[in-house]
């Protein structure tokens, strides 16, 4: 790095890397397939099928999933597509916000109008798969239960990203302030504005390791036609998710190379982005594989799944079979983990070149901290208190 700022033409590779990125991302753009096939989903047409592949199934391989007859299976497969993606819906809208914010923190450079033009067409891509996320996990809830469980109202761009977080009132409160403060210093600050592709890039990539896996579902399908639409859905998202990892890949680790060096407050913004992540992502759940949501705060959804007519489970019954699904080893809990495992390896080779940051951003220390141990202590303890 330098103190001056170069155009971007001045880095042909670099400018070539994301003209292609973009032009190839415009072609094969799903927006519209995305659209035609949500205005088609009959939840009645599929409801008696795997969505996803069978492993990414809502509490799999815990004690739930061994005694469920097969109808129930089918069910928590489907649940799981209606959980994961309503997770993926709270950090695209956050996505679509950041991208406008940091899109004007490089309006004042030179050349920039090429990042500008593909924040957009993501961010259109975005409400794309908002509206096919939520079109069809609330049909699929009203159709089961009556009622909406995982799926949530709409909400703003800085509210807690992750959907059940360990968190309390004074927490969300401050997650708000310095999401709303990062938003304003990113939209006049080049490098911070880059540095907000860095902390997407990592987040994408636990989801690429998943997405890949579910939109596999549907290109070994024996009948892609005849596929149900959540498969074909996530298949599209994974395309479109593919792109926007590059341009947050490009953006985080070749613009930000046209940029001065990094100031110390530039760096104590960047690293701290980095830790909130990490601490995101320090969680595992014995419920979803894939995502790292914090299993008390899914007690309550999980009791009225048991509950309810799929399950119909006394509360008795219903709550033993809470404990032994969170509180015991099971193969559903060290699958989680080892998503969790690859996840935070992925992310140290992801930032490994990045010389402005701190050694436990480097090492991702503080995710590394958790253990199948300590989740079963942190469930136990919760658990009592449920």
């Amino acid at each position: 790095m330098n103190n001056t700022i170069h155009k971007l033409s001045d880095n042909p590779t670099t400018y070539r890397k994301l003209q292609i990125n973009h032009t190839r991302n415009k072609q094969q753009d799903h927006t519209a397939l995305m659209d035609e096939v949500t205005a088609k989903f009959r939840y009645e047409d599929c409801q008696n099928e795997y969505w996803n592949p069978e492993e990414f199934s809502l509490l799999y391989g815990t004690p739930l999933w061994e005694q469920s007859s097969q109808h129930q299976r089918v069910i928590l497969n489907q649940l799981y597509w209606v959980a994961y993606y309503s997770q993926i819906v709270s950090a695209e809208i956050a996505t679509i916000y950041f991208n406008q914010t940091s899109a004007a923190g490089l309006y004042a450079q030179e050349d920039f109008r090429l990042i500008c033009d593909t924040l957009d067409l993501e961010s259109s891509q975005e409400r794309a798969h908002i509206n096919a996320f939520r079109t069809i996990a609330k049909q699929v809830e009203q159709a089961l239960f009556g009622e909406l469980i995982f799926t949530y109202p709409m909400r703003g761009p800085f509210t807690e990203t992750m959907v059940y977080a360990d968190t309390n009132a004074l927490k969300t409160w401050w997650k708000k302030i310095q999401l709303q403060y990062f938003g304003l210093i990113s939209a006049n600050n080049t490098f911070l504005a880059c540095q907000y592709f860095t902390v997407r890039g990592v987040r994408t990539l636990n989801g690429k390791l998943v997405q890949h896996k579910l939109s596999n579902y549907y290109q070994k399908h024996p009948h892609q036609d005849a596929a149900p639409i959540p498969a074909k859905i996530s298949y599209y998202h994974f395309l479109d998710e593919s792109f926007h990892f590059n341009s947050s890949t490009i953006i985080s680790h070749d613009i930000v190379t046209c940029l001065p060096s990094p100031t110390a407050f530039e760096r104590l913004v960047a690293n701290l982005g980095l830790l909130g992540c990490q601490r995101d992502h320090f969680h595992f759940s014995a419920a979803i594989n894939g995502i790292f949501w914090y299993d008390p705060a899914l007690y309550d959804k999980i009791y009225k799944l048991l509950r309810s007519p799929i399950f119909s489970m006394s509360d008795k019954d219903a709550k033993e079979m809470m404990r032994r699904c969170f509180t015991e080893e099971s193969e559903g809990l060290h699958r989680s983990f080892l998503t969790h495992q690859e996840a935070m390896a992925s992310y140290k080779v992801y930032v490994e070149k990045l010389d402005y940051l701190w050694q436990r951003n480097r090492e991702m220390s503080l995710m590394g901290g958790n253990s199948i141990s300590r989740y079963l202590a942190t469930q136990k303890s919760a658990f009592r208190r449920f």
